[in-house]
């Protein structure tokens, strides 16, 4: 079995009371090589859905191998920390740090900026249902309720959840978040896997995430791609993992795991029609 030919399938319809599973990747945009590896981990691989930097050094290359990759569900991947704003072009906020002081001070409009990347994408020809923050900015809860409104704005559907299901720490900030979701009419995942794996995915942690998926929809985050410079110049520990990542998402075992566990690979198109 293939488990990413259920993304291809358009009679596939599974039940939500199974186990399924959407492979999002962070990033698409960031560099050449971080596309490539996105590409190939959909192509060769089990990964259905990834999500773009409107501000990212290689976004025009990713825009032209979405268009080329149409079975690739992209969505928006917000960035208000390191780059250059869409918005005005001057430098965001470079750290968490710098982010916190921005907002506290007045310093930087949130709702702009994540307007002006979500309008660049879609003015590129996509048509984005799904978003979520590099750096995991929108833990914030001011972040957050910017986040709601942009993408209310533009009819983005569903949103990550900010930490990893079963978390105890996260636990209560998952319940509130999702309740404000429920509130505006957006949706995400029941579960959702992946911020304490962050630089650690690799075959052996990715199949050991499927293994324990609990009922219904999780959104399992994954960082890969192909080792090459980092454009921004910034300091990652994002490097030699995304290629380990890459190698779990193309992965016989991986795959295998899948299909003893019987997990539906889906993607967030898939989704919005199984929940419409």
């Amino acid at each position: 079995m293939d488990p990413g030919s259920t993304l291809r399938d358009p009679n596939a319809t599974p039940s939500l009371s199974r186990r399924a599973v959407v492979l999002n990747a962070d990033d698409f945009g960031f560099s050449p090589e971080v596309n490539a590896g996105i590409i190939h981990g959909h192509r060769e691989g089990i990964l259905g859905a990834t999500t773009l930097m409107a501000n990212g050094t290689a976004f025009e290359d990713a825009v032209r191998l979405a268009k080329e990759t149409p079975t690739l569900d992209v969505g928006c991947h917000l960035v208000l920390i390191q780059g250059d704003s869409v918005a005005t072009g001057r430098p965001l906020p470079q750290s968490w740090g710098e982010l916190l002081r921005a907002i506290a001070v007045g310093k930087l409009d949130v709702v702009t900026e994540l307007s002006a990347q979500v309008e660049r994408i879609i003015e590129a020809g996509l048509h984005p249902i799904h978003l979520d923050t590099h750096k995991h900015s929108h833990v914030h809860p001011v972040v957050f309720q910017q986040v709601l409104k942009v993408a209310k704005r533009y009819g983005l559907l569903y949103l990550r959840l900010p930490f990893d299901d079963g978390w105890v720490p996260g636990e209560p900030a998952n319940w509130l978040y999702r309740r404000r979701l429920a509130k505006v009419g957006l949706r995400a995942t029941n579960h959702f896997v992946g911020f304490r794996l962050t630089g650690a995915m690799d075959e052996a942690a990715m199949s050991a995430a499927l293994r324990k998926l609990l009922p219904g929809t999780t959104e399992l985050m994954c960082h890969p791609g192909y080792v090459g410079p980092d454009p921004l110049g910034f300091p990652t520990r994002l490097k030699e993992s995304r290629l380990r990542e890459l190698e779990a998402l193309t992965s016989p075992t991986v795959a295998q795991v899948i299909e003893e566990q019987k997990i539906f690979v889906a993607n967030y198109r898939t989704l919005r029609g199984l929940a419409a």
